[in-house]
């Protein structure tokens, strides 16, 4: 079934063309990832998609029987609206029949009841509440009364998800999902979440993703957006490499031969007299043409990485037990750690760990509450945050790159301008002579990465630096990092990117703790999966222990001989210890049979509000059990 069909789209802003006489068809269950540097008309095209935007010319033919949902960078919501109220803004017939059947069940009218559940069965609305409720648990969206005018960025990004998630869920007909950087704000366990989820779930979906393994593990076919054109790749992200280097080969080759046949036209043109014939006008239309092709320019400039630093002298960084709280909340205890010459060390840990305030309290930006630095006196940091760039609404980007230097210092006492430098990292001429209020918000990201890098820093500092960067922007700042002579410290959830650069894990664990892991991230991960695994299963294993002792050791305290000299001396229970004792054994069955009941209505409930309450109890009873259990293991013993 044909979802989309797009002919001859081409769309400018200015004397900017985007995309020129485009073509392309998206069919029902493709799953296609774009990529293009920022800049290059990836949101327009989605926006002309969804009708927000109109081409210049061209057409779009989206198939009447679908519906088209956009998961986009930019959300609007209401600020008075709790999470719950936001999410029920849906204007699907499932979750409208939702609504009808709570309001029903607060009104108590039985016609309205009737008509609700009518209307429930009808469109198949009872499963939905309880997915919507899973999903939200999974972005790990918990206070479904909180105002979203109060939530932090990524929150507010994370609940946007939930709400299209569930929309693509009620809706019972054929759906093309649009997304536009959805990994963006999420931690490890979510992405590897959003990868199982889209592979599972019957839907047909456009994706622009910085994240390569995301993209790989969701989508098969990639279009590559380049100069004006759209280019179309059936496979992975290594496919997509490969055939693009192809093409660039194949490029170069025909540029070659149009320069050659360029220069014996150029002499002919030069001949001939100001009257042309007929013929000779048509030569010369031919020459135009070549002449476009031959200088095509087609050189991707590599970045030159001698550059010179300032010397990093024998003492880098090191910290000695660092610890910091804010209230009851405990971020580092105890933290010590020496940083050596060159190396590259990954931070990695769930949203609000600590990560962001270690990188300020080595920076001086924040007080640590007790503990030691020592900063060597060649150190210079170069710090890339995730607060946006700071700027004159109409500086160049030329200009605003120039205030820190003219020129870029090279080893061997090279230089290179900072113009040269901003192609490097993909601003083209057309570009830097652009006002920054101009750039899109990706092209903004990249200036100031550009600005961090300008600087020429010994010690790079980068908190999630990946976050709307495009792909090719992120290959040149690997490559740079890769060959990068200084400390390295990072922050990201981009598990390629940690991959390719680090090879030294800090991973905030929760409650102060932190774990030093030599390796990548993907070893730290498979590390991690197997050190929880191993815990699972002796946990299970401690219980079933638990249960079985109980049965049997009266039984094997009666068959000991009473005068073996070979065991210990059992101590006597006092009268309190034996009373406790009996306590216990009376309260652990009890607690193992409300757990139970618990477990057993959190499976069939499906309201927000008591689910929270019954989850809630449920850690308080199991926290009380295990209790009582190590208490009878004591007492016993």
């Amino acid at each position: 079934m044909n979802y989309v069909a797009a002919e001859n789209l081409t769309k400018s802003y200015g004397i900017k063309t985007l995309f020129k006489n485009i073509s392309f068809n998206i069919n029902e269950g493709d799953k296609i990832a774009i990529v293009a540097k920022n800049g290059s008309g990836k949101s327009t095209l989605l926006k002309i998609l969804m009708g927000k935007e109109i081409a210049d010319s061209g057409d779009v033919v989206i198939n009447k029987d679908i519906q088209v949902v956009l998961f986009d960078q930019e959300i609007d919501f209401e600020s008075d609206l709790t999470i719950e109220e936001f999410m029920m803004t849906l204007d699907s017939a499932p979750i409208l029949a939702l609504k009808k059947y709570h309001h029903a069940l607060l009104s108590g009218d039985p016609d309205e009841m009737e008509t609700a559940l009518a209307e429930m069965e009808i469109h198949k609305a009872w499963d939905l509440e309880n997915e919507m409720s899973q999903i939200l648990s999974q972005l790990k969206i918990t206070d479904l009364t909180a105002k979203m005018g109060m939530l932090s960025g990524g929150q507010i990004k994370r609940v946007a998800l939930a709400k299209l998630l569930t929309e693509t869920r009620a809706e019972h007909r054929h759906t093309l999902l649009i997304m536009d950087e959805p990994t963006n704000h999420l931690d490890v366990e979510m992405v590897e979440w959003l990868e199982s989820y889209l592979n599972k779930a019957k839907i047909t979906l456009l994706l622009v993703t910085h994240d390569r393994y995301f993209l790989d593990a969701v989508c098969g076919i990639i279009w590559e957006m380049e100069d004006q054109n759209l280019y179309f790749h059936n496979g992975s992200y290594a496919t997509y490499l490969e055939n693009k280097m192809i093409r660039e080969d194949n490029m170069n080759s025909t540029i070659d031969k149009a320069q050659n046949l360029y220069r014996k036209e150029l002499e002919w043109m030069r001949r001939q007299p100001k009257a042309r014939t007929t013929k000779s006008k048509s030569r010369q239309d031919d020459f135009y043409e070549t002449e476009k092709i031959a200088k095509t320019d087609t050189r991707k400039e590599s970045l030159e990485l001698d550059f010179e630093m300032k010397r990093l002298g024998n003492k880098i960084l090191e910290l000695k037990d660092i610890s910091k709280s804010y209230g009851d909340k405990l971020l580092l205890k105890d933290f010590s750690y020496s940083f050596q010459r060159g190396e590259k060390v990954g931070i990695v840990g769930k949203n609000g760990a600590g990560k962001s305030t270690l990188l300020n309290i080595i920076q001086g930006f924040e007080p640590k509450d007790s503990g030691e630095i020592e900063t060597g006196e060649t150190i210079k940091f170069g710090y890339f945050s995730q607060k946006g760039l700071k700027y004159k609404e109409e500086e160049r980007v030329i200009d605003f790159i120039k205030d820190i230097s003219e020129n870029f210092p090279l080893a061997n006492g090279r230089t290179i301008s900072a113009s040269q430098f901003l192609r490097l990292f993909l601003f083209d001429d057309q570009t830097q002579y652009s006002p920054i209020s101009k750039l899109s918000g990706g092209e903004k990201r990249r200036l100031h990465l550009m600005y961090i890098l300008y600087q020429n820093p010994n010690f790079l500092i980068f908190d999630e630096p990946t976050n709307d960067l495009d792909l090719p922007t992120l290959t040149v700042l690997e490559n740079f990092l890769l060959n990068f002579q200084g400390s390295l410290i990072i922050v990201s959830h981009d598990r390629y990117f940690m991959d390719r650069i680090v090879d030294h894990i800090l991973a905030f664990e929760g409650e102060g703790k932190i774990k030093d892991f030599i390796g990548n991230f993907s070893e730290y991960r498979e590390n991690k999966k197997l050190e929880d695994g191993n815990k699972k299963s002796e946990d299970v294993s401690k219980k079933q222990e638990v249960g079985v002792e109980k049965t049997e050791v009266s039984k094997k305290t009666e068959a000991l001989p009473a005068s073996n000299s070979a065991l210990p001396t059992k101590k006597k229970l006092s009268f309190k210890e034996q009373r406790e004792l009996e306590t216990i054994e009376k309260e652990i069955p009890e607690f193992e049979a409300k757990r139970t009941t618990i477990l057993e209505q959190l499976n069939n409930e499906t309201d927000y509000e008591k689910i929270a309450k019954l989850s809630a109890e449920l850690e308080s009873l199991s926290e009380k059990l295990e209790n009582h259990e190590m208490r009878w293991l004591e007492l016993q013993e």
